[in-house]
């Protein structure tokens, strides 16, 4: 498969599309794109931006922040809760997916 490959105005590198879960797999830095691959719960998606909010991802999901808990999985198996106002860089080390709970399975 072949990569597409721009310059932004830095002149860094950025790909057509990375699949963060590789990179978080192997703890790397994806290196930046146009778009990203990203995994909730089983589902892969396709955003444009880096930088997204908690609630970007819940709403991504199409679950309620009222009713759900947004988990981030860092490489090592690590869990790190995203509350909705969070942001989280898709470009930073270690990510491989996200996952989502519903508030009654953890709170009682």
């Amino acid at each position: 498969m072949t990569q597409e490959v721009s310059t932004n105005a830095d002149d860094q590198e950025v790909l057509n599309e990375v699949e963060i879960e590789v990179f978080g797999k192997e703890n790397r830095k994806p290196p930046l794109a146009h778009r990203y691959i990203i995994r909730i719960n089983k589902t892969k998606y396709t955003v444009e931006q880096r930088i997204l909010s908690g609630m970007e991802l819940l709403a991504l999901a199409g679950k309620n922040p009222n009713q759900n808990k947004l988990y981030q999985k860092l490489h090592g198996g690590q869990l790190k809760e995203i509350a909705p106002p969070d942001k989280v860089d898709l470009s930073a080390a270690g990510i491989e997916r996200f996952q989502t709970v519903p508030l009654n399975e953890t709170e009682g």
